[in-house]
Order: C-alpha cells, then structure tokens, then sequence
C-alpha cells in the first residue's frame, strides 16, 4: 500500500517542510527560497530519517521547471529590456562570461576537465530573477532605473543561460560527456546544426502560428464564463507545449515554456492567464527547489569547506567586481554599479537547471552538484545583508575615498542641456518628470500646443533617443537638485511628475519649491493613501489614477443619461 501513496507522501512532506522552513525564513529576513532548498535537504538520501521518493521528486519538479519557465516568459518584455540594453547586453555577457572562466580556472585546479569546468562556471554565472524581483521589492526600487538595469541584466543573463541549455546537449560529447548525446556517430557540426535548425523551427512555429492561435484559444475558453476552464487552458498550454516542444523538436522544457509564455503574453488575457496560474505556478516551483535541495549532500560543507569558500568567493565577490567595474565603465553612478553588483551576488533557479542538465549529460560530477547548492544556500541567504549594506557602504566610500567621489560627481554627458537649447525651453517652460506611458501623452499634448517643456528621465538611452527627435532633455534622477537646475526650474512654470515614485517625489518638491518658489507642481499617484497624504501635505495638485479613471467613465456615463434626464424632467 506504501508504494501506491508515495505520491502523496512526497507532496504531503515536501509542502509541509517547505511552509514551516519557508515561514521561519521570512520571519529572520531571509528569502522563503532558502527555507524551500533545507526542507528538500531534510527529506532528501543526505540527511537521515525520512527519504522522499527522489525520482517521483524529479519529475515533480520538471513541472516546476515548466511553469517557472512559462511565468518568466509572461513577464518577459522587450520593451523593458531595449530600454536598458546598451549596458545589460554587453554588461550581462561579460560579466558571465568572467564568471564562466573563474569557475572554469577554479575547477581545473581542483583536478576537474575542462568540460566540467565549463558546466560549472556557467552554473556560477546566472542569478536568480525570483531572488532579485523580491529583493527590489522588499526595498520598493524595482521601478526605479537601478532596477530596471539590474531585472534587464537578468534577462539577458536568462536568456543567455537558455539558448546554453539548448546548445550543451549536443556538445556534450566533445566535452567529454557520457549521454546519449555524447555516444552519437554523427559529426559535431551537423549535430548542431540539425539541433540549432530544430529550435529555430520551433521558435517560428511559436512566434508565427503561436502568437495567433494562444490568443484565440483564450479569447475562446474566456468566452465559455468559466474560470476553472481559463486555468486549466493556460496550465494545459504551458505544460502542452513544453511537452510538445520536447517530443517534436528536441527543445528543452524550459525553453518551451518560456515561449509559450512570451507569447502568450502577446494577448490581451497575459494580465489574467499570470494571476490565474499563479498559486499553480508557485506551489510547482516549491516543489521544483525542494526536490533541488533533496540532491544536495550537507557533508560536502565539512569534507570540502575550502572548495564551498572557492564556490562563494566567485559568486559573492567575483561577480560583484565584474558588475561594479563593467557599470562604473559604462559612466553610471556607484549608487547603481553597487545595486548591480548587490543583485549577482547570488545564484538561483537557472543554476540549478544547468548544473542539473550536466549531472544528466555526465559533465558534472555529484560533488559539482552539491558545490553549486551550497554556494546558492549561502549566497541567497547573504543577498539580503548585501543590499542592506549598499548605502552605508556609499557613504563610507565618499568619506574615505575621493575617487569614489569623482565617481558619483563626474560628468555624464547627457546630465547637462546642450548649448544650443532654444531660450523658450529656459524660461516659463514645463519640467516634465518621467517619459513613460503617461509622460509620452502629457509631452505630446504639450507639444501640439506649442508649449515649451523640459523632459527629466532617468533612462539615459531614452534620453539619447529624445534628443535625436529634437526634445529638449536631460538625465539623471529629478530628486537630485542638479538635474533640475539643469532643467532650468528656477525659471520654469510648473513642475509635471509623471512617474509614480513616493520616495523620490517629496523631495523633487522640496527641491523645486527651494529653487522656484512660486512654481506650480502637478503630481501623479498609483496609490490612494499616499494621493491623500501628499493632497494633505499641499505638495500641489495630485492625480490619482484609480480618481481621474472614475470621474472620466462617470463623466460618460452622465454625458449619454443626461439628454434623456433633462427632456423626462421637462416632458
């Protein structure tokens, strides 16, 4: 009877450790993630007591891997990655790509091949997205612009790390592999070339025949009224086309959930398809860390704690340097090269994936396995404390270091207003704060208008972009009295804040009132208490989104009833 309910016991054991440890994680600061990694290390052949069934763990946790993956791809937006591609693309790739070769010199002098080696810099040099996405909003900055740089890192990073997955299999055996893969008679560069054309093939398939049938598909089931059937139809496609993608097209799981994802974000249910398969989503990926932990071997920490300070040296301070030297190069301010470098300081989901594809393909020995566990035990639990110490650090930099002052005062050269800037632009203009969806439409009214503004963004490339179609900006954070005086708010008429950030807003205020004291300031709101705190504080006049889209349907509604009021009232 045992074996019948060995499906049970595991779900019954894995969840159950799993919220107890995961409880006591949040209560000590820490990511649930580490508390989910110790129960699947407590149920697991390494630690005594009870054994969960490790292969029906397994494929518990492919699952996982799918609907992770397919939650990556809901979330993955092009647009927020081209906006901060010219320092994630290059930064991201070389960045991995040291990490890559440290694990690679480090593995070689503990005796490993190459392509051992090779596995295990590469499971080294990805970070955890959940990790990161929670960290950022822990700290209320993931829509700030050092957050944004740091999620679009990650992307690259996770795309990177797929096209990997893809690509190791077939290599496998030139770096001395002992799957299947590896025992092939065919040539290396046909096998690639068959799997590169095979993902490629797949790819169109999802991107031409996906993009218009998921969203029908959705439209059809929505249609139905039935939110179980919704659910089910975005898990069935999630988990279907992985499947599919596997049997078909030899395409790992992962990429073909994360297609599947990205293209169903395409459709106008992405919103309502990630709500709906969210506990499904995080309930998997539980069990897919749990069973993680389950192959990890705690003794490795007492046989080998030289080669786990080795692991934790890379991940920790290797990798920070590389993201603090590769962002300071590309002329950001340290403030953003130490979120950056805060962000890597850990590794996560996609490690694991690739560590794990390595063990399959004989690439990785078991101990690389555990290594790879232990340094991202250790190093997600240090991530908090990371972030924490970014600030004081800042400041000690400043009192002790001039060149750390330099750093954070030198000259970006879209930080100033050109020469050339029209006198109109200088004197009674609008100082537009933000240029996303709700800045383009203020700066294009205003423009049809023929009044003059000034565009403050943070996003320097959207910056570069917007002085090549001729409007007049400057970069940098407006909280920073600098960047407004470069906007010339002395002289100006009214300050427009078109970004949502309540930590910065007040002091822009302050910082504009102190420089012009008689100007006018326009604020924008996503939340009700802080509309109603800034309205009470008379920071100026404040909209709030959930308000203006209330007056404007009502003020439609009473517009089409009102004929008909007024002529009842007079029949």
């Amino acid at each position: 009877m045992e074996h019948n309910i060995s499906l049970i016991t595991t779900l019954a054991a894995g969840f159950g450790i799993a919220l107890l440890l995961g409880f006591i994680a949040e209560r000590i600061r820490m990511p649930a993630l580490v508390g989910y990694l110790v129960a699947g290390i407590i149920i697991g052949p390494g630690t005594p007591g009870f054994v969960a069934d490790v292969q029906l763990a397994s494929q518990l946790s492919e699952v996982g891997v799918m609907l992770l993956m397919f939650g990556v791809g809901l979330h993955f937006s092009l647009d927020d990655l081209l906006a901060v591609r010219r320092i994630a693309l290059p930064g991201a790739v070389a960045q991995m790509g040291l990490a890559t070769v440290l694990g690679m010199l480090t593995a070689w002098w503990w005796g490993w091949s190459w392509g051992s080696g090779l596995v295990f810099g590469l499971s080294l040099s990805c970070a955890s997205t959940v990790v990161l996405l929670k960290a950022l909003e822990a700290r209320g900055v993931l829509e700030s612009m050092n957050g944004r740089i740091a999620v679009g890192w990650l992307v690259v990073e996770d795309l990177a790390t797929v096209l990997v997955l893809v690509l190791l299999p077939p290599l496998a055996g030139v770096l001395g592999g002992s799957s299947a893969y590896a025992e092939t008679a065919q040539p290396l560069w046909l096998t690639l070339g068959k799997t590169l054309l095979q993902v490629a093939a797949f790819i169109a398939l999802m991107l031409i025949g996906g993009r218009r049938v998921l969203p029908w598909l959705l439209w059809q089931v929505s249609r139905t009224g039935s939110r179980e059937l919704f659910t089910l139809s975005v898990i069935a496609t999630a988990i279907g086309i992985a499947y599919g993608a596997s049997q078909l097209f030899n395409v790992s799981f992962a990429l073909g959930a994360f297609f599947a994802g990205m293209v169903m974000r395409e459709s106008e249910f992405s919103h309502r398809a990630a709500q709906e398969s969210l506990p499904l989503r995080d309930a998997f990926s539980v069990l897919f860390f749990v069973s993680v932990g389950m192959l990890f071997e705690p003794s490795i920490l007492l046989k080998q704690p030289v080669h786990v300070l080795g692991v934790l040296a890379i991940i920790i301070v290797g990798k920070s340097i590389a993201a603090l030297t590769l962002v300071l190069a590309f002329r950001y301010p340290l403030n953003t090269a130490l979120t950056v470098s805060a962000s890597l300081a850990q590794i996560g989901e996609f490690s694991f994936i690739l560590a794990g594809l390595g063990l399959s393909l004989g690439l990785l020995p078991p101990e690389g396995m555990s290594l790879v566990l232990a340094g991202a035990l250790i190093s997600i639990a240090l991530n908090p404390v990371l972030f924490t110490a970014i600030e004081p650090v800042r400041r000690w930099m400043f009192q002790h270091s001039a060149g750390a002052r330099r750093l954070e005062l030198r000259i970006d050269p879209y930080a100033e207003l050109p020469m050339s800037t029209e006198r109109k632009n200088l004197e009674g203009q609008v100082v537009l704060v933000g240029y996303g969806r709700v800045g383009r439409r203020i700066a294009s009214a205003l423009d049809a208008r023929g009044i003059p503004f000034v565009v403050a963004e943070q996003n320097r490339e959207l910056v570069e972009s917007l002085r090549r179609k001729g409007v007049v900006s400057v970069s940098g954070n407006a909280a920073d009295p600098a960047v407004l005086i470069q906007a010339h708010i002395a002289d100006a008429a009214m300050l427009v804040v078109a970004t949502p950030d309540p930590l910065n807003v007040r002091q822009m205020v302050v910082a504009a009132r102190t420089l012009n004291p008689d100007i006018e300031v326009v604020l924008r709101t996503h939340s009700e208490d802080e509309s109603l705190m800034l309205r009470k504080e008379g920071v100026g006049t404040v909209f709030f989104g959930e308000e203006e889209l209330a007056k404007g349907m009502s003020g439609h509604v009473l517009a089409r009833f009102s004929p008909e009021i007024h002529v009842a009232s007079h029949g």
